[in-house]
């Protein structure tokens, strides 16, 4: 435990890799013109205003107006890089939202009326959630996911990122351990003085003197073993150190606030995840991001997060009890079939090694299968020694 609490912890870790990593994310940047200030409301008003304008251009020439979207949910439209991730080209195909078509009249008039409430927002500086969007006119909207969809397709049409549009999402994630920082409204959090975590806050980009002294980060696929390294004094013992859950499938507030913690402190970041292929997919959302918000990526993705376990290897390594384990569903061997063709992990030989024993093993093992090993493995030996003698990929 010591080792973990002195200056010879950063000797296990690969600081070339990262200061490459930093180098090479600066310089694509600066390549693809991608903002890293926040965009100003000025902008988001001008941006719209210019959707606006071409909407009353076709109709001064009485044509149907006409708006056009990128298609987000192809891998056609999708490249990767090393240093971003999933990130979207350039030319990409779109769609075209028609306002004289049965089939797409009426989500041309919901765009148009997102944008106006985005637009008035904006205007008088004000915040709502994507809940208050939904639930000022329910049966116009009809649900919440098309309230959601809609507002990620604005974000993408106006090349805007989201949290600049005035609409914030309800955060599900938490974090723990050494970290202090400041709300926008001036409120100071100290995330380890909860026993439980603190959430994550709506609006990460507020979010303001960070403070730390953690050696590293530590994403947790799961609530539960999140709460169950607090119950074990994790931070305590292998600390100082910062623990954060998206409790599953990461929102976009924790996967920003992680890309922020990378940007504020650029300390190693772990991840540790099921040892399936959902799991594994969790992982690579917070690495190299997800399809649909590619256009996004460079605010997103943390390509530097590490993955720590649980690992195919580990289970074999470490002897795990075969009733602790669960064999593939045929849903899992797509999914891990379809991992195994992502570009990402072509250039992650050791990751494709991995995945290629599970494939071979047809089983997959949850984090708490550990617990066949003795009920405190995880905390006390298991991370431990991951951390200490370097086991993760």
């Amino acid at each position: 435990m010591a080792f973990l609490q002195s200056p010879d912890f950063f000797d296990c870790v690969d600081c070339h890799r990262m200061s490459l990593v930093r180098a090479v994310l600066k310089v694509e940047d600066e390549v693809c013109g991608i903002a890293v200030e926040p965009v100003t409301s000025s902008q988001v008003i001008v941006a719209i205003e210019k959707i606006v304008q071409g909407v009353l251009e076709s109709l001064s020439r009485n044509e149907a107006p006409v708006l056009t979207v990128e298609n987000r949910s192809t891998w056609s439209n999708i490249e990767f890089s090393d240093s971003v991730g999933l990130q979207m080209v350039k030319d990409c195909s779109t769609r075209k939202i028609r306002s004289d078509c049965p089939r797409s009249a009426l989500h041309f008039a919901l765009i148009m009326k997102i944008l106006s409430v985005i637009y008035k927002l904006v205007q008088t500086d004000t915040y709502a959630t994507k809940r208050d969007v939904f639930y000022d006119n329910v049966q116009l909207y009809g649900s919440q996911k098309t309230v959601d969809s809609i507002i990620i397709d604005i974000s993408c049409m106006l090349k805007i990122p989201r949290r600049s549009l005035h609409i914030l999402s309800t955060s599900k994630g938490c974090v723990a351990g050494d970290l202090v920082f400041t709300e926008e409204d001036g409120t100071r959090v100290i995330c380890n003085t909860n026993s439980s975590g603190v959430l994550i806050p709506s609006n990460v980009d507020g979010v303001l003197n960070m403070r730390t002294q953690a050696r590293f980060v530590l994403i947790i696929e799961k609530d539960a073993t999140f709460q169950r390294l607090l119950d074990d004094d994790f931070c305590g013992k292998c600390g100082p150190c910062i623990l954060i859950t998206g409790k599953g499938v990461p929102d976009l507030n924790t996967r920003f606030f992680v890309r922020k913690l990378w940007d504020t402190f650029q300390i190693p970041i772990f991840a540790l995840v099921d040892c399936d292929p959902h799991g594994i997919e969790i992982m690579c959302i917070y690495k190299y991001g997800s399809v649909s918000m590619s256009f996004e990526a460079h605010h997103l993705t943390v390509p530097s997060v590490a993955w720590l376990g649980l690992l195919p290897s580990d289970i074999e390594r470490l002897n795990v009890p075969q009733r602790a384990l669960i064999p593939l569903s045929e849903e899992d061997q797509k999914k891990l079939r379809s991992l195994e063709k992502r570009p990402y992990v072509a250039s992650q030989p050791l990751w494709k090694r991995e995945l290629e024993i599970m494939t071979l093993r047809k089983m997959k093992a949850e984090i708490q299968s550990l617990t066949s090993l003795s009920p405190t493995y995880l905390s006390r030996v298991y991370l431990p020694n991951k951390l200490q003698y370097g086991g993760w990929i």
